[in-house]
């Protein structure tokens, strides 16, 4: 299971990611009235380019910069500098901070940071309510719309009188995240190494959260084709290749079901054993020994 693997891979990237998304540079085009920041426009739909104006026009115009409240300053810092997992000191600082500063510009990478904290410490109440925050105040939170798209499926509950619109925002969170990541920029201090990797490692799990909002759709073709994104490169999700693996006989895709198997029972984890028995029957039933019209429902 990735479960808990998944907040440690996107501890740094997560951090530099919400700060730098949250407090980049805003046009004057884009400054509201209201005094919050509104998500980055489009690169690549270039607005008219106005007149520019003289240089003292330009000295005029220029807006006078915010003042810093060295408190707030403070506060924030303590909070950032907390260290990553430590979820009994990141939760109440956050908090804190957010009572205090409600309206600060550090707001969303403090909600953002919060989600996984509450992640690890499986409070799914603070998780979707500092998700749904952190989203609000940027929508282009990469590494929140990733892990709560994901997140949601695992936890699917058919009874759930919400259950459709929760996958549904699943759906659109891990396809909007799939458009953002060929577009981030690099954080400072950050290799460009490691940005691709952490952008990998990102992309893969907003794939793998994509295939299972299709396997709980029961759209199998189109889950199948998320899936084998997610599990390409490095080692893959077993849970991934468990839903794989299934949703293959589903189709009678007996062949490809016995890879998918076969890779599931070469790593450990809780679906080992159960992956190399479905290997087996899925061998007997690609030769036709026996015949079995309906595999077994994952």
């Amino acid at each position: 299971m990735r479960l808990m693997r998944t907040c440690a891979e996107f501890g740094l990237f997560g951090v530099a990611l919400a700060v730098v998304l949250a407090l980049a540079p805003v046009s004057s085009g884009q400054q509201g009235s209201g005094g919050g920041q509104q998500p980055q426009q489009d690169q690549s739909a270039k607005p008219a380019t106005p007149a520019l104006p003289t240089t003292n026009e330009a000295t005029k115009m220029q807006p006078e910069a915010p003042k810093v409240d060295p408190v707030e300053e403070a506060a924030y810092k303590t909070f950032f500098d907390t260290k990553q997992g430590d979820v009994d000191a990141e939760i109440p600082l956050g908090q804190q901070f957010l009572q205090k500063y409600p309206k600060s510009k550090y707001a969303g990478p403090v909600y953002s940071r919060l989600v996984r904290a509450y992640f690890l410490k499986q409070d799914w109440e603070g998780f979707y309510a500092s998700a749904d925050k952190a989203v609000s105040l940027n929508p282009n939170d990469v590494t929140t719309l990733v892990l709560v798209g994901w997140v949601i499926p695992h936890s699917y509950d058919p009874k759930d009188l919400e259950a459709d619109s929760k996958i549904a925002k699943a759906e659109n969170y891990e396809k909007h995240a799939i458009e953002l990541l060929p577009t981030l920029q690099k954080p400072p201090g950050m290799t460009d190494a490691q940005f691709a990797e952490l952008k990998a490692s990102a992309e893969s799990q907003a794939h793998s959260g994509l295939g299972l909002v299709y396997f709980r759709q029961k759209e199998y073709v189109d889950s199948i084709a998320e899936l084998q994104k997610a599990t390409a490169a490095g080692t893959p999700d077993p849970t991934d290749l468990w839903v794989m693996g299934n949703e293959l006989q589903q189709l009678k895709r007996f062949s490809e079901a016995v890879d998918v198997f076969q890779k599931c029972g070469a790593i450990e984890s809780p679906l080992q054993d159960r992956c190399k028995q479905f290997s087996e029957q899925a061998k007997k039933w690609a030769a036709g020994q026996p015949a079995q019209p309906t595999p077994p429902k994952p």
